[in-house]
C-alpha cells in the first residue's frame, strides 16, 4: 500500500503563514515538531476531513526568502463555497491568477507559493 501523507512548504516567518493558512483555507495545526537544539520547527496542517496534511518548515537560522523558481508547481484544494472563497481571498488581496475558461483561480501565501482554488464538478 502506498498513500499520500502530506506536502512540504518552508516558510520564513512561521506565525504570518499560520495565520494565511487559518484565514484563506482554514486549516488547522494537527502536530507539531520541534527540534532538539531548537534549530527547525515542523507544523502540520489539516482540513479536517481529509488525511492529508500541508508541513510547515520552518528553520531559525534562515533570513532570506525562499527562491521558488518559476514556481511550476502549486498544491490544490477543491471546495463547494467556490464563489464565497473566491470574493474572501480577493478581499484578502492573496489572488495572483485568474482562469475563467478553465474556472480555477490561484492564491499566493506569504512565501509565494501559488495554491489552486478548483471548484467540485458536477
Amino acid at each position: 500500500m502506498i498513500q499520500f501523507n502530506h506536502f512540504n512548504f518552508n516558510v520564513l516567518d512561521l506565525e504570518r503563514s499560520l495565520a494565511f493558512y487559518k484565514e484563506a483555507l482554514d486549516l488547522d495545526v494537527v502536530r507539531v515538531k520541534d527540534a532538539a537544539d531548537g534549530s527547525f520547527r515542523l507544523v502540520y496542517l489539516g482540513d479536517g476531513s481529509t488525511g492529508f496534511q500541508l508541513e510547515l518548515t520552518w528553520l531559525k537560522d534562515r533570513t532570506e526568502p525562499y527562491n521558488l523558481g518559476e514556481c511550476e508547481f502549486h498544491l490544490a484544494f477543491v471546495t463547494d463555497e467556490y464563489e464565497k472563497l473566491h470574493e474572501k481571498h480577493k478581499a484578502m488581496g492573496c489572488v495572483c491568477f485568474e482562469n475563467p475558461a478553465m474556472g480555477i483561480y490561484f492564491i499566493s501565501d506569504p512565501d509565494g507559493y501559488w495554491i489552486e482554488i478548483v471548484p467540485v464538478k458536477d
